[in-house]
């Protein structure tokens, strides 16, 4: 006991542990009896809760932004996704759009086929158009390797758009209906009149671009609604293609034939698939 009081460090220790403990049975024994805080204890709550509001101010700012960053990233990133699905939307339109039309002119094939026994049938694609040459020509990916010569009649959508004026070894050029070209080779037609006869004709081009069925002495017996096919006459292509049907009967500007409007049968402004025709030949 004499060595324990004349430890000091360990003497102030115990000293402290008592005060301590007195300091806090009385604060428990004083706040059981008032009603209110003691100044000291309200005074220590109240620097901590306003410590408390100072630090969550800026807390709750810089959470929020952070937040509000992390929402304009995902918005972002959302709008992007977007945006490349729409994308992706409108060309799978136009992909379907096309293969629809592909599909109905190659399905205009087959039943070709089945029609033109007599004929040997060649499907290839539409590889260019010049815009500068729109309504003249148009390149194929098949050529003589697979057969195909000049001056072959060329079909699509069921009616003959032109024929062969250039065969390549592994592409073609195709001479449209609608050309304005003066030299073309134009193809000899013919009709069934009302009276039983035969109008034959050639398929030229008029001055707004119109198919027209000239050369006819009496045009006139022509309906509207007549078909209008190849004649086979000259021998630059086969008979009964069909070019399409009668819309109008006018005289021409000399008043010594008529001239008769054409519908073309054939798909002339955006073929795909075409067909290129060739007669077989007895033996």
């Amino acid at each position: 006991m004499k060595k324990f009081l004349q430890n000091k460090k360990l003497l102030s220790a115990f000293i402290i542990v008592i005060v301590v403990l007195v300091v806090l049975g009385g604060s428990v024994s004083l706040r059981k009896k008032r009603n209110t805080p003691l100044l000291i204890q309200s005074l220590g709550n109240d620097i901590v809760a306003l410590g408390t509001r100072i630090v969550d101010v800026p807390v709750g700012w810089i959470s929020g932004g952070l937040n509000s960053a992390h929402d304009i990233l995902n918005t972002q990133e959302e709008n992007n996704h977007l945006k490349r699905e729409i994308t992706n939307l409108g060309q799978t339109k136009v992909r379907n759009s096309a293969l629809e039309k592909e599909n109905r002119q190659l399905k205009s094939a087959l039943k070709l086929k089945d029609t033109l026994s007599g004929y040997t049938l060649v499907n290839a694609s539409v590889i260019s158009r010049s815009p500068d040459t729109w309504s003249d020509l148009l390149t194929i990916n098949k050529g003589s390797s697979a057969g195909i010569r000049k001056n072959m009649a060329v079909m699509c959508g069921g009616g003959v758009i032109g024929r062969i004026v250039e065969a390549n070894a592994a592409s073609s050029k195709v001479e449209l209906l609608t050309t304005t070209d003066e030299s073309a080779n134009r193809f000899s037609v013919q009709a069934d009149a009302v009276n039983g006869k035969t109008v034959h004709g050639i398929i030229t081009v008029t001055s707004n671009n119109n198919l027209a069925f000239t050369q006819v002495v009496d045009g006139r017996k022509l309906k509207a609604g007549t078909r209008v096919y190849t004649s086979g006459m000259g021998g630059n292509s086969p008979k009964g293609l069909l070019i399409g049907t009668v819309t109008t009967t006018t005289r021409d500007s000399f008043g010594l034939s008529d001239q008769i409007r054409i519908k073309p049968a054939g798909d002339i402004n955006d073929p795909s698939v075409v067909t290129v025709i060739e007669r077989q030949v007895a033996n």
